[in-house]
């Protein structure tokens, strides 16, 4: 996603002042970095938050696609509320964005027919960490909230007819495959995204770049397309 998103932003007339990784992480602290207007975040669960702070610490902007940490989404939201700027987004296709808004719109329309089941199911790549993914969990989040028999979501086959099950499968190189699917005696309905290539979301991580330069706070694709 790095060289992706590298690649997208020179297209787009940007200027890239600062890379870092595993083998440089003293960039934080470099000249470079600090004159840098906003910086795109796609690593690891387990390292970003800390990226994060140190974003912060150099009162930088940060747009995030990594997944996998939200357990300290307060403590980001927080710092935005104390003058910090944070875009985040599970995913940023806009294709997937859709996606969520058809999503929405589905689960609010089966939520009077209770013969019918839900379930989800993903499939990544095999370097993807994290699983459920974001975007899955996104889409349980926003069934769950519309669905008033479904209670929370669980990883592989739901226990109990309150769960939502999502099933996570990591394969090949296969940038990002999401289904969901409700299904009944009589019938099946299923919505489904399947990815490409990685290259939407990178455009998507860019233009959030561009859209949050210069404002503070928290944001999120629905600020950016206005869903």
């Amino acid at each position: 996603m790095g060289h992706e998103i590298e690649r997208v932003a020179l297209e787009r007339g940007h200027s890239i002042v600062s890379t870092i990784d595993i083998d440089n992480p003293e960039e934080f602290s470099s000249d470079n970095f600090r004159s840098a207007d906003i910086v795109i975040e796609f690593t690891r669960p387990d390292t970003a938050l800390e990226n994060y702070r140190k974003c912060f610490a150099a009162d930088l902007p940060v747009v995030s696609g990594t997944t996998g940490w939200l357990d300290h989404l307060e403590e980001i939201k927080s710092a935005c509320k104390n003058g910090q700027t944070f875009f985040y987004a599970s995913n940023y296709s806009l294709g997937v964005n859709i996606f969520f808004a058809i999503n929405k719109k589905l689960a609010e329309m089966m939520n009077d027919y209770p013969m019918y089941n839900v379930r989800m199911k993903e499939v990544h790549h095999i370097q993807k960490l994290d699983a459920p993914s974001g975007t899955a969990i996104t889409l349980a989040e926003d069934i769950i909230e519309r669905l008033d028999r479904k209670k929370s979501w669980v990883k592989e086959n739901q226990k109990t007819p309150e769960e939502l099950g999502i099933a996570s499968e990591r394969i090949g190189q296969v940038p990002g495959f999401h289904e969901v699917t409700y299904e009944s005696e009589v019938d099946t309905i299923t919505i489904s995204h399947d990815a490409k290539s990685r290259s939407g979301l990178a455009l998507g991580a860019v233009l959030a770049a561009e859209f949050t330069v210069g404002k503070k706070g928290f944001y999120g694709m629905s600020d950016l397309l206005g869903f």
